[in-house]
């Protein structure tokens, strides 16, 4: 029979130990990067504030802590509120003049679609924020992506333009209009209740007639009726 000698225990042993140090490393990085926007809203708006370079991963582009530093490594806010901040989405980095791809996010830390906590506020600051950068309204789209196919922990409205005739590709037995940006929650979680959709993405978009069309999608409606890249 052989026995491992103390020299061969103490190798493996340190192995395996390094082995778990990356491992927790990977998932503690993974973790961080779904918490980007999270850390956006609470660490990367003051740039007064004590410690603002350590804290902050994506520093406001006026602050001096950003100098060196690329577009997809900067924040670009366009508006902010005592509770919202509207910042320009990391997508548009390298595209033309015209690309528009803007996020809303809440302050307050909301996780997604299916928080409770959503605020029906949200969709009036991105409408509004969308009709400043984009113009046309019936070229807006507003959208959140269903909680399995979204990669922040943070609650965000997608502000992009519709694909070009991509209106006639609309399921209607899952869209509802409303008058009011108010009502978009609920009416959202009504189809999707509807369609039985346990996890589901909203796209809110202009009808002509002056009323708010309201779309729940198991797939990603970024990705399926907009322009949500320039590549």
């Amino acid at each position: 029979m052989r026995f491992f000698r103390p020299r061969c225990l103490l190798a493996t042993f340190l192995c395996l130990l390094h082995v778990v140090g990356a491992l927790t490393s990977v998932r503690t990085a993974a973790a961080e990067a779904r918490d980007t926007l999270l850390n956006i809203v609470t660490d990367c708006l003051d740039i007064h504030a004590s410690d603002y370079c350590s804290k902050c991963l994506a520093p406001r582009a006026e602050s001096a802590c950003a100098q060196g530093r690329g577009c997809k490594e900067t924040t670009e806010v366009w508006e902010e509120t005592t509770a919202y901040v509207v910042i320009r989405d990391r997508k548009m980095c390298g595209c033309p003049k015209g690309f528009i791809h803007g996020l809303v996010i809440p302050r307050a830390q909301i996780a997604g679609v299916e928080d409770p906590q959503r605020p029906d506020g949200i969709w009036r600051i991105a409408w509004d924020a969308a009709v400043k950068r984009i113009g046309d309204e019936t070229d807006i789209a507003l959208v959140v992506n269903p909680s399995g196919l979204r990669s922040q922990n943070q609650l965000h409205v997608h502000i992009v333009r519709l694909r070009s005739d991509i209106r006639r590709h609309f399921n209607e037995r899952r869209i509802a209009y409303v008058r009011s940006l108010d009502e978009v929650w609920r009416v959202a979680a009504k189809k999707a209740s509807a369609a039985n959709f346990g996890d589901y993405g909203v796209l809110v978009a202009r009808q002509r007639g002056g009323e708010f069309l309201v779309l729940v999608e198991e797939g990603s409606p970024e990705k399926l009726y907009t322009l949500w890249t320039c590549k």
